[in-house]
């Protein structure tokens, strides 16, 4: 048989939902475009294109022209274009209904806008699962694209992936392609003739092979230093050169031809898996360092090569256990994905019920609910967007249920599928959950007037990439490495910046502390915890009245060795926008003063912007948001953002000092280490006085208020403590 290989090319363009508009337009202008013009005069290649639906839709709004040159080339068969899952979704992370409607909806777009239905699919960051086969069949997807890591974890040997494989699930049969993990470190990064040497020697030692190529589109311009190196220094027509100089022998076909013409390689059932690097970044932190001491400390032994296919990391779900914030966001989409389908089966309006559906898919969007070389969870503006549609359509679901200025409710369950009941509290302009079992912090704060989670906050945690943070940046690597080789810092000092937390950073955690902490030692870290009560269990109950819900909790517990009790309850009034939190503490000690703070924190609100300010209780302001206050004998604090158009106050009833300062993450992003805000800590604190009987209260008075938005009710608390 004559040497020759197809080689199938397939992109994968994505933004996330949430992303800024100026990133979508600059990765447009850097990759989607220039490519998409060196391509079209290169009649002989295919590609497969896969766009996933935030930016399709955004090109299709912004953009209309390049959809237009990109049907075309659809229509001559130069372009075959590839599905998924509407907006990007991890697959294994959603149930069977929502896999099947995001594939199925997604098809029925591109029908409609290109007069195609993909019958294959790109399968967000390859996170793969056996029991995905049948779904994806079910949806009518024949084929996909994984990782060659996949294949070899199966047991297959390099010299085995020279084509496609079907595997199945429950009767049904889906055809997978290898993507070759050298051709995504080749392409662009390496010489031209690097890859032509490669496809060579395989078409020679495996005539007919099949070869894909499976990565991000974004690396063609918009990665760092690749627009220079493939556009202006010419990388990309130099390839598209190689390959139709060398179509005697290398055909360049879409996934589809490359199935019609070759024959599947056999059968095979995959683990549970993804890319090589996704499998590291999901383990524990000292299980990842481990393992990246170990294969670097065995690169040069002679059976290392033999060895790596059976050395594997973690498994993506465990990103739900490496960041609690991860699995607060999975169950928040979990439950209206439930009510979605409870909805649908009670005969909810089709139109109402089609539309909240869209929000719980956007709210299903990848990129947040993770973290590696890419900014994931430690990204604000697109954690803020997960729970932006995840809240509209959950306070629909509600409109549909009659919930209206007159409802108040108060239910417990286990909403964060940790084994503990957890109780939530709403109204029609506020929804709080709070967890007695975890120091009874409330975790979760939305304010529906602006769709926003006042606690999407991020705890500072180490990451194995820390490492590098404080070993410095390095001797500068190759100026067009891969993303996962570069080591670059966008601001100095970050090793001075680095601090871990001992505690997950949510509102209504209590603390004790020596009397002379200060701000500086707080903020830092520093002060040591003197109590038991900020993540032990509390008791709890339930109250209801006609207007109103409170949900109270009571400790027994100590600071300093002291047996103290805590109770505090939330009070929450039908129609408006204030919680009132009601502390009591008793058996305090006479003979000693004890240092007490509430702490609370306060995400979605950017540091550095003179629009998002402290002001006190006469209007006067106070500094940025992303500055430290050391406030004394004040009882109200404001916090303003001007573009989310929404104050927050807190107004207490005995003169309190009040502590406020950031919280800043040191994180990796494609671009490099970043510092990046992730909340405000706001502590109110106290020395202590008890009275005669060693009892001291506290009220505080939570309101956020949204332009345009006032209470339509007084409140009082429903017990006084």
């Amino acid at each position: 048989m004559t040497a020759n290989a197809h080689l199938c090319l397939v992109l994968h363009n994505h933004q996330p939902i949430g992303n800024f508009d100026g990133v979508f337009e600059q990765a447009y202008q850097d990759s989607y475009l220039p490519f998409l013009d060196v391509f079209e005069s290169y009649e002989q290649l295919q590609i497969s294109l896969h766009t996933s639906g935030p930016l399709m839709m955004w090109l299709a709004d912004r953009h209309p022209d390049y959809l237009d040159r990109v049907r075309m080339l659809v229509d001559v068969g130069r372009i075959e274009i590839v599905g998924g899952p509407q907006y990007e979704p991890i697959m294994p992370m959603l149930p069977p209904r929502d896999r099947i409607g995001q594939i199925q909806t997604y098809s029925a777009w591109l029908q409609r806008n290109f007069g195609v239905s993909p019958t294959g699919m790109w399968m967000p960051e390859r996170v793969w699962e056996s029991s995905l086969t049948s779904d994806v069949v079910d949806a009518g997807i024949r084929y996909t694209v994984l990782d060659d890591y996949h294949f070899r974890a199966a047991g297959l040997s390099e010299e085995e992936l020279t084509g496609h494989f079907l595997t199945e699930d429950d009767g049904r049969v889906l055809s997978i392609f290898p993507g070759s993990e050298r051709l995504r470190y080749t392409i662009p990064f390496r010489p031209v003739a690097e890859t032509i040497d490669y496809c060579r020697k395989v078409a020679s030692d495996s005539p007919g092979a099949v070869l894909t190529f499976g990565d991000d589109g974004e690396k063609f311009g918009t990665w760092p230093d690749t627009k220079s190196h493939v556009y202006e220094q010419g990388w990309l027509r130099s390839f598209f050169d190689a390959l139709t100089e060398n179509a005697d022998w290398l055909h360049t076909v879409t996934l589809g031809e490359a199935l019609r013409r070759t024959p599947p390689r056999g059968k095979v059932y995959l683990p549970d898996c993804s890319y090589r690097e996704m499998t590291e970044w999901a383990l524990p932190v000292e299980s990842q360092e481990s393992f990246d001491d170990i294969s670097h400390a065995m690169a040069d032994h002679p059976r290392w090569n033999d060895l790596k296919a059976f050395i594997r990391g973690g498994y993506w779900r465990n990103f739900k256990t490496k960041y609690e914030e991860t699995n607060e966001m999975y169950a928040r989409m979990m439950d209206i994905s439930r009510r979605v389908c409870e909805a649908d089966a009670a005969g909810a309006d089709r139109g109402e019920l089609a539309e909240i559906r869209d929000h719980l898919y956007r709210g299903q969007c990848n990129c947040p609910y993770w973290h590696g070389a890419f900014g994931g969870v430690y990204l604000p503006h697109l954690r803020n967007a997960i729970y932006s549609h995840l809240i509209e359509a959950d306070t629909r679901l509600d409109r549909l249920a009659g919930v209206d200025a007159n409802t108040v409710q108060a239910s417990a369950d286990d909403y964060d599928f940790d084994g503990l009941q957890e109780v939530r509290l709403s109204n029609n302009r506020l929804a709080a959950w709070i967890a007695p079992g975890r120091g009874g912090r409330m975790y979760e704060l939305d304010v529906r007037d602006i769709n926003h989670n006042l606690l999407a906050t991020l705890k500072r945690r180490p990451e194995s990439y820390h490492r590098k943070v404080l070993a410095g940046a390095g001797d500068g690597a190759d100026a067009c490495a891969s993303i996962h080789d570069r080591v670059v810092f966008k601001q100095a000092d970050l090793d001075q910046r680095l601090q871990y937390d001992n505690y997950a950073r949510k509102s209504l955690m209590d603390h004790f502390y020596d009397e002379d902490a200060t701000l500086e030692s707080v903020a830092r870290g520093e002060s040591p915890e003197r109590g038991d009560f900020v993540d032990l269990p509390f008791d709890t109950k339930l109250r209801r009245g006609a207007d109103r819900v409170q949900v109270q909790m009571r400790r027994d517990g100590n600071a300093w060795g002291v047996p103290i009790t805590i109770t505090k309850a939330v009070t929450m009034v039908a129609g408006s926008d204030r919680l009132s939190i009601a502390y009591l503490l008793e058996n305090l000690p006479q003979d000693r003063a004890l240092h007490f703070g509430i702490e609370m924190n306060f995400a979605g609100l950017p540091s550095g912007a003179d629009d998002r300010y402290f002001t006190d209780a006469d209007g006067n302001r106070l500094g940025q948001l992303g500055e430290s206050l050391d406030l004394h004998k004040v009882r109200e604090l404001s916090l303003s953002d001007r573009w989310l158009g929404i104050d927050i106050s807190l107004q207490i009833d005995r003169p309190s000092g009040i502590w406020a300062f950031p919280i800043e993450t040191v994180s990796q992003s494609e671009a490099g280490f970043e510092l990046v805000h992730q909340s405000v800590c706001v502590q109110p604190h106290w020395i202590v006085a008890p009275d005669a009987e060693g009892r001291w209260a506290v009220t505080i008075e939570m309101t956020a208020a949204c332009e345009q938005a006032t209470d339509v009710v007084s409140e009082e608390q429903v017990i006084s403590l």
